[in-house]
């Protein structure tokens, strides 16, 4: 009889021998099979090697990041509590569209085009497909009076549109109230089984470059273009008392816009219902915020603070011009119109308070407002 360690040593054998068998013939099954010659097989382990090759060389490429040398000393990159500012210069597109590229992400957007506010659909969305999210799922909802007017835009791979109706308001300031509820619902009954981030943007503007994953986070707001190089005691807050939205004068941290703001599904569903709940209030005792949901907004996030923040580039005003040397790429923006013919209503009704930027003028009447 065999001793035991000779029969081990056999039995091994054999397994590494039967092992070895199967993978040659796996290989040449491959090789020699009658639907793929070997000139394809070639082909595609070519392609193969020079992706490969490709991504090595790339990832060879990416700049080190080094303590001592900041990406960009004219503007502020980080906030008090350690929020990134997103700026140009600060990210690099390649590599985080790389890291974003395995998840599948859904973006849902909201967008409310009501009355004439229809018109500006169509150029958000074309250039929304060139610029937003692209390489991610894409769920635009738009919010409307007028479904038949919701132009048919081409709309890439993976990326959709539901229109929503919603009834004719007969002031603006009531779409702005409704506007933080109708989100709040639309998240609650079926926006967040179907998508993990949530983006709220105006209709009234235009992509002009990149707005990707590199604005994605828990919660994201946007600092207003007119206000980001301004002392807060000129920041248009509401700073009545009797409004939930008061904040007083000596406190706040940047001036948020709302023509974008954004974030995780649950996040975002926190803030439009705070502000849906807000606004009622003061609705219910005859008060209406300077800003209406804007002002909210900057009083939610003055209490609950963005864990990210678009810098100007992404919430432009195409009426500032082009000549603020520290916005190197305006990437998202508010288109120039007539404000008193799309919405008569609002420039019967909007009263502002003046901020003065020179002797001569004022921010408003800069913005058109006046």
């Amino acid at each position: 009889m065999m001793p035991p360690k000779y029969r081990h040593c056999l039995v091994s054998l054999v397994i590494a021998g039967g092992v070895s068998l199967c993978w040659f013939g796996y290989m040449n099954s491959t090789v020699l099979s009658p639907n793929k010659g070997p000139g394809e097989i070639d082909e595609g382990l070519t392609r193969h090697h020079e992706h490969h090759q490709a991504m090595l060389s790339y990832r060879s490429q990416w700049k080190q990041t080094m303590l001592m040398e900041p990406v960009r000393t004219d503007v502020l990159t980080v906030t008090p509590w350690l929020a990134p500012i997103v700026w140009e210069g600060t990210f690099d597109p390649q590599l985080i569209d790389e890291a974003f590229s395995s998840y599948n992400l859904t973006i849902a957007t909201t967008v409310f085009a009501v009355g004439k506010y229809t018109r500006f659909l169509r150029e958000l969305l074309e250039s929304a497909e060139k610029h937003f999210m692209v390489g991610l799922n894409v769920s635009y909802y738009v919010f409307t009076d007028l479904p038949g007017d919701v132009p048919n835009v081409t709309l890439g791979v993976g990326r959709q549109l539901t229109v929503n109706k919603v009834p004719k308001f007969d002031r603006w300031q009531e779409i702005s109230l409704r506007r933080m509820e109708l989100i709040q619902t639309a998240i609650e009954e079926y926006i967040r089984q179907r998508a993990e981030y949530i983006f709220c943007l105006d209709v009234d503007m235009k992509f002009h470059g990149r707005v990707g994953p590199e604005a994605l986070g828990k919660l994201v707001a946007a600092i207003h273009p007119w206000f980001y190089n301004l002392p807060r005691n000129q920041f248009t807050y509401e700073r009545r008392e009797i409004s939930t939205a008061y904040i007083p004068q000596d406190q706040g941290d940047f001036y948020y816009q709302a023509n974008i703001f954004g974030g995780a599904m649950e996040d975002v569903h926190r803030l439009t219902k705070t502000c849906r709940e807000n606004l009622e209030i003061d609705k219910s005792v005859g008060v209406e915020a300077a800003w209406q949901e804007e002002s909210h907004l900057n009083w939610y996030l003055w209490k609950n603070k963005p864990t990210k923040l678009l810098s100007p580039e992404y919430v432009w005003d195409d009426l500032r011009g082009q000549d603020a040397k520290e916005i190197k790429l305006v990437r998202f923006s508010s288109v120039i119109k007539n404000k008193a013919e799309v919405s008569s209503q609002q420039a019967q009704t909007r009263q502002l308070k003046c901020v003065p930027v020179k002797s001569w003028t004022c921010l408003f009447c800069l913005a058109g407002f006046h």
